[in-house]
Formats: structure tokens, C-alpha cells, sequence
């Protein structure tokens, strides 16, 4: 799922191509992509886009009065056009969800691949109808000291989900929570109340600020390929780790894993992988 570095490479592109555009029309590929009905997406037809926005994971095209929240599921994402196709939509036909056609005659696709269909898209006069926004916890490049002390005291979950929980600390998906443990040399099964909070939050900011300076800039295009040239542990299970030369290791659950240094961050102990351990015997 596309993360905060992501996000914003996203918004930032997105400010300089359309702020100032109108939109012509919008056409919906998957029916359970759109979760309101009042407004109606047709409302949208003839008004100024005025901005573009991140909070957490979600991408926000502004207008006067009016926000059109994207949350991107695993597989979501943004395909921008230079011109439109002007091909009709086939319903519930591919990766397609929506298609955004503008006056000047760009567009934007949103799309998810699979069959799972998890992204939304919600038309709302206040960002706080939509529930995960309105549960949405500090930005992770917002939150101080003492907003995230206090959020890892009150949590007794592994810290690895504790920093994928978006009502704690928002815009931190799986691959930036393995990439932060590592350079913090956090386990990501140790509990949450017992991290050193400074140390972990200059490692929030450190690996989020590298992967949006990488970021912004590119178009949508090419930011899936650069964000996975920055990673160190993160999708290199088996490969040699960057600050030790240690080999990666994985741990896999049921639909995503995650990887770390045996090395760095927990003492040179291979962490449970209750999968591959049934595979084993």
C-alpha cells in the first residue's frame, strides 16, 4: 500500500499538473470503489480543482467546499495522463476504478490490481465524514516527542503494528515500519512500551524525510521503482545487509511479511516464522 513518501511524491505531482484545471467529468470502473452518494461525483463536473493534500495514507484532491478523499488499498494506485483515453469504461473490467477526465484534456486513473477491491474514494464537504481520517492519529512527520512517548507507553502491542496503526501514528504501512526498525536496531516483535522513543521517532524522521526528498519530484510512473531502490531490509530477504553484511531475514504471515537483520536488531536471533516452521517439519 502506498505510504506517506509515496503519498506526498503523489499530491506534490498532482498540485503542479491540475491546481488551476477543471474538471470535465468522472467516470466510475468499480461500483465498490465510491463509498458516499451525497454529493454525487457529477457535482464535481465544471468546478476549479484549488489543491491537493496527504493525511496519513490518503490522497486529497481539493475544490471550493469540496474534498475527493483516495485511500489506496495494497495493490491501489495513481496513473496520470498526459491525454485522456477516450475510450468508454468497461465496468468492474481490470485494474481500473476511476478515470478523472479534465478540461484541459489530462486525466487521472485510480486503479488496484487483483480481485481483492479494497480502495475508496469518498466525496465529502468535511474531511472528518470519512472515519479513518476522522480516527487518524498524528502525522509521522508531525507527531512531537511527547505525543509519541506517551502513544508507545499506552501500547502493548509489538511495535512493528504498533507503527502501522494509523489511529497512533499515521502514514507508516509495512514497508517503511521495517525500513524505520532497521535503522533504529529495534526488533519489530519488541513490545511498544519498552522503545526508546527518541531514538525510534529520529528514525521515523530520517528514513520518511530521505524517502520523500527521493520522491517528490518523480511522476507516478517511476516512484514505485525508486521508492524499492531505497529500501535496506524491506523485500531483500537472503541479500546481505547494508550496515553489517549480515544476511536479511523474513518473517511471513498470511498476506504480507516483513523483513530485518538478525544482526542489527535482535542480537543475532532469528525471529519465529511459524509459517516456514511448518514447512519444516
Amino acid at each position: 500500500m502506498p505510504e506517506l513518501p509515496e503519498v506526498d511524491a503523489l499530491a506534490e505531482f498532482l498540485r503542479r499538473k491540475i491546481v488551476g484545471d477543471f474538471v470535465e467529468r468522472i467516470d466510475i470502473a468499480e461500483l465498490s470503489l465510491l463509498k458516499t452518494v451525497d454529493p454525487s461525483l457529477d457535482s464535481l463536473a465544471g468546478l476549479e480543482i484549488t489543491g491537493t493534500a496527504r493525511v496519513g495514507k490518503s490522497l486529497i484532491i481539493e475544490f471550493a467546499g469540496l474534498d475527493l478523499v483516495c485511500r489506496f488499498a495494497r495493490a491501489g494506485w495513481l496513473v496520470w495522463h498526459d491525454r485522456v483515453p477516450t475510450a468508454p469504461l468497461k465496468m468492474g473490467k481490470g485494474p481500473l476504478g476511476m478515470r478523472i477526465r479534465l478540461a484541459s484534456g489530462a486525466g487521472i486513473d485510480l486503479t488496484e490490481a487483483g480481485t481483492k477491491k479494497n480502495a475508496s474514494v469518498a466525496l465529502v464537504s468535511d474531511r472528518a465524514e470519512v472515519a479513518a481520517l476522522a480516527a487518524s492519529g498524528p502525522d509521522a512527520l508531525k507527531v512531537d516527542d511527547d505525543q509519541f512517548a506517551v502513544a508507545l507507553s499506552t501500547s502493548h502491542g509489538r511495535i512493528k503494528n504498533v507503527l502501522e496503526d494509523q489511529e497512533i501514528i499515521a502514514g507508516i504501512g509495512n514497508a517503511y515500519s521495517d525500513e524505520i526498525l532497521h535503522t533504529a536496531k529495534i526488533s519489530p516483535f519488541a513490545p511498544a512500551d519498552s522503545v526508546d522513543a527518541g531514538r525510534l521517532l529520529a528514525a521515523i524522521h530520517t528514513v520518511l524525510g530521505a524517502a520523500r526528498e527521493a520522491l517528490i519530484g518523480l511522476p507516478p510512473s517511476k516512484v514505485k521503482a525508486a521508492k524499492k531502490r531505497g529500501f535496506s531490509v524491506h523485500g531483500r530477504t537472503g541479500q546481505p545487509c547494508p550496515v553489517c553484511g549480515s544476511t536479511i531475514a523474513e518473517v511471513s504471515f498470511a498476506e504480507k511479511s516483513l523483513q530485518y537483520c538478525p544482526t542489527c536488531q535482535t542480537g543475532g536471533k532469528k525471529l519465529s516464522d511459524r509459517r516456514m516452521d511448518r514447512l519444516l517439519k
